[in-house]
């Protein structure tokens, strides 16, 4: 008797919840990403200067954009970590089998061997699940740090002279040696949303209008462009390049 005809079907009630959580966990790893893209364009007004970062901050926070936007999400950042875990595996066997597995992956399986359990072939899916898991624990960490110290800036006057974002105190903490945090979470960030974007199309059918190649173009181009914008921006934050947009805004007011 096969593997399957002695495993007993799951519950209809079962596989409705984890249907929920597969939506609730698309939805907001979706509106997660589409805030990452949008929040990578307002930091990138650093490459204005000073003076384009502070204007706009201080537009987000003057008229109540940004408080309500971090507060959002935060709420769907914890949303996403509780539902996108459960995936996750938990026990450290099961973390060692998931090591393993990446192992044998990387490995071509020898031409004498047919069986599929006993040799693993290269799989470019299986692999870019790994790794997801990976940057998503590294997410979970940095961005909660992240997430936390965007909170304490919006809404009170810890850092800086004033309640809100602005140019003096970020540029300070990023040259004072954030930039390091920043960028693992910047390429952890850009790998995640990306590859999360691409296996949420391929799950959710897109894949029969584009070929999974396609998909796969689409994806490495959203990161390598993304991920070179944000490289250029923490390096200005850091202090090592002037802002190389700065003389748009000579003489503005």
């Amino acid at each position: 008797m096969t593997r399957a005809a002695t495993e007993l079907p799951v519950p209809a009630s079962e596989a409705r919840r984890q249907l929920r959580y597969e939506l609730i966990s698309g939805l907001s790893g979706l509106g997660l990403a589409v805030f990452m893209w949008g929040h990578m364009l307002l930091v990138g007004s650093i490459l204005t200067g000073a003076k384009g970062f502070d204007w706009l901050a201080g537009f987000l926070e003057n008229y109540y954009i940004a408080q309500p936007t971090v507060v959002v999400i935060s709420v769907l950042f914890i949303v996403h970590a509780v539902t996108a875990s459960r995936k996750i595996p938990a026990k450290l066997e099961e973390r060692r089998r998931m090591r393993d597995i990446a192992k044998a992956l990387k490995r071509p399986a020898p031409h004498d061997v047919r069986d599929s359990d006993l040799a693993f072939q290269p799989h470019l899916e299986s692999m870019l699940w790994i790794w997801q898991v990976r940057t998503g624990l590294v997410l979970l960490v940095l961005g909660s740090f992240h997430v936390l110290l965007l909170t304490v800036d919006v809404l009170t006057p810890m850092f800086g002279e004033i309640a809100g974002i602005e140019s003096g105190s970020t540029l300070a903490r990023v040259s004072g040696g954030l930039w390091l945090p920043y960028a693992v979470l910047l390429i952890c960030v850009e790998f995640h949303a990306s590859v999360g974007l691409y296996r949420l199309a391929v799950k959710w059918g897109v894949g029969s209008t584009l070929s999974r190649s396609a998909l796969r173009r689409i994806e490495q181009v959203l990161f390598w462009a993304i991920l070179g914008f944000g490289a250029v921006t923490l390096v200005v934050m850091a202090g090592w390049l002037d802002p190389p947009l700065a003389f748009l805004l000579d003489g503005a007011q």
